[in-house]
């Protein structure tokens, strides 16, 4: 796995572990009775972004790593989920 690849493992990870994140602790202004006009009752009242970001950051890392190390670690490869045979005999490569 080159360093393109690994940035964008990283980044899907994060996103994923991002939009897990986002509802959690979530306080609605319908919920805290603070209405803004215009907006939503299910509107969050404080999104607490940073603290969520830092949150995702800390998580997708460390998913990262693991990921990256079996990735790396050739514990899995390609050719383990080549059920139909199509990439023909990778033992040689």
């Amino acid at each position: 796995m080159g360093v393109t690849s690994s940035l964008v493992l990283l980044a899907v990870v994060w996103f994923m572990v991002f939009f897990v994140v986002l509802p959690l602790r979530l306080t609605t202004q319908g919920e805290a009775g603070d209405v803004v006009p215009g907006t939503h009752k299910s509107a969050p009242a404080d999104p607490q972004l940073r603290k969520k970001v830092r949150i995702t950051t800390l998580w997708a890392l460390i998913i990262w790593a693991v990921l990256a190390g079996v990735i790396w670690s050739g514990l899995i490869t390609v050719s383990d989920y080549d059920w139909a045979g199509r990439l023909g005999d990778t033992s040689q490569r």
